[in-house]
């Protein structure tokens, strides 16, 4: 897949799998983000990975682990999309107390969410200056996967600002709805 950009690498590797029990693959790309997108995709889908950078070249080699190769079912993935700073609509005061709460609530969960998307102006909660800081960084510490979306980053001027998760993109939060047994919005 050298070459190609993203999310051309990820999309061919998906539609490579489709429909297979691939064990063991080789991908290789030549750029950092192509790299880190098939290596969180192909973790997405129960493969261990490592990749060996040689030069301007990223080799991906994945693994499919048995625990995965022999569950068979789906195994209960439900995901967070926070789109906005509130929870619920009407009084701004009040929403940020409720998502305080949802927060704070999400860490007593038996069944935790894998993953928490933070998109639009949600964005606004991951950064330096926002009071959600350490609830997330709890949240992150209980191994729930906190994304945030790049482009509405660079929208309210924040890349710079991101305290918690890490940047994604388009591409992965759309997998991540579609791969989500159930989405909670907040």
């Amino acid at each position: 897949m050298k070459g190609k950009t993203c999310p051309m690498p990820v999309v061919e590797t998906k539609k490579f799998l489709e429909g297979k029990e691939v064990a063991e693959i080789e991908i290789v790309v030549d750029d950092p983000t192509a790299s880190e997108n098939v290596r969180r995709f192909l973790g997405s889908r129960g493969y261990s990975t490592t990749v060996a950078q040689e030069g301007t070249v990223y080799r991906i080699e994945a693994c499919l682990e048995e625990s995965a190769a022999a569950a068979g079912t789906e195994r209960k993935r439900p995901l967070v999309f926070i789109d906005g700073e509130t929870m619920g609509r009407g009084s701004d005061e009040l929403g940020k107390i409720l998502m305080r709460s949802f927060l704070n609530t999400l860490k007593e969960l038996e069944d935790r969410p894998w993953r928490m998307i933070f998109l639009n102006s949600g964005v606004r909660l991951v950064v330096l200056d926002s009071e959600y800081i350490g609830i997330l960084k709890e949240i992150e510490d209980l191994g729930i996967e906190i994304i945030v979306c790049g482009t509405c980053l660079d929208y309210f001027h924040l890349k710079e600002k991101i305290a918690v998760g890490r940047i994604s993109n388009m591409y992965e939060i759309l997998t991540s709805m579609n791969e989500a047994t159930n989405v909670i919005r907040p």
